[in-house]
């Protein structure tokens, strides 16, 4: 259950304790916010995967990383979210280079893009933002669970608190609307969450899991809104649109919170402490009332299994309190 919102403080990347020693994996790292996240821990000491669809786009990403963090170690592993045979790929890839993890961000996403089915005939924002990072975490379960303390961070939206899981209809075959899907993704980014920290608690596991959101941070992300959506954001209007809109960096710092913390606890959802939620420095926040449905997230948990073919077999299911 969340508990109050956390308003004490200014908690900022200063703040992320030295990360020697630990492994993190993050989804979507060779931009955005990702990119904002691994190169905070790597600068702390973590060894991270960059774990992203364009491998050229992602060792780019990476020499920069190594240069300013030259103790800590930086990987690239190709992983395409929408393709469940490329997720199992790298699940082996990392399997075999890594014994254990210490963190997985669920990170990369897609928002607001045209109709389409993919190769396992799954909607692709539901594949990239949801599933595939349901069935990468599930193939990675064992290596989180060998390491204590280790943490899953799942990024979501404000999007989530307008988003419906559309059960009868879950791959918008009778009607898309992309805000409606990023929502729904988003929705289901939370219910997963907290289905999969409900599950580690009932399992008494020592790995915990937690969500965060951005805010309104200026990513490439927004590239596929509208040109008044992309004008009210932009950098040039900051004396303007200071309170609506922040950088990637700040964007990052819910994620980084949620992941490195020492107070955080599993179930936690960080965001934004700011007016609406859209700006400022991260603090424990609310979600929806339907993000805390556990019938809902139960049954996404179960169609998740059932349409990746991943099973989170060392968990079993959560009471149906």
């Amino acid at each position: 259950m969340s508990r109050a919102h956390d308003r004490g403080g200014r908690w900022t990347a200063a703040q992320v304790p030295d990360q020697s020693g630990r492994i993190a994996l993050v989804t979507g790292a060779s931009a955005g916010l990702g990119l904002e996240t691994a190169k905070v821990l790597a600068r702390r000491g973590a060894a991270v995967v960059l774990a992203c669809r364009d491998i050229a786009k992602a060792e780019r990403a990476a020499e920069p990383i190594r240069a300013q963090a030259g103790r800590a170690s930086v990987h690239v592993v190709r992983v395409d979210l929408v393709s469940l045979t490329s997720v199992r790929h790298a699940a082996t890839e990392i399997r075999s280079t890594y014994p254990r993890l210490d963190l997985l961000v669920n990170n990369a996403g897609v928002m607001d893009v045209p109709y389409q089915r993919t190769e396992d005939g799954l909607e692709l924002t539901l594949a990239t933002n949801h599933l595939g990072h349901f069935a990468l975490t599930g193939l990675l379960l064992d290596r989180l669970l060998a390491t204590p303390g280790s943490r899953i961070v799942t990024v979501s939206s404000l999007a989530h608190r307008r988003g419906v899981i559309h059960f009868d209809d879950l791959h918008s075959e009778r009607r898309y609307d992309p805000a409606d899907a990023y929502a729904q993704s988003k929705l289901a980014n939370l219910l997963f969450t907290y289905q999969l920290h409900a599950r580690l608690q009932a399992a008494g596991a020592r790995t915990i899991a937690l969500a965060a959101h951005p805010g309104n941070a200026r990513t490439g992300l927004w590239r596929t809104s509208s040109r008044l959506e992309r004008a009210l954001l932009s950098p040039r209007l900051r004396l303007l649109n200071a309170w609506l809109a922040q950088s990637a960096q700040m964007g990052a710092l819910p994620t980084l919170r949620a992941a490195v913390d020492p107070a955080a606890r599993g179930g936690d959802y960080y965001g934004p402490g700011g007016r609406s939620e859209y700006t400022g420095h991260p603090t424990r926040v609310a979600s929806s009332a339907r993000s805390r449905d556990p019938v809902a997230q139960r049954r996404l948990w179960e169609v998740s299994e059932q349409l990746t073919g991943v099973s989170y077999r060392p968990l079993a299911p959560a009471g149906r309190g």
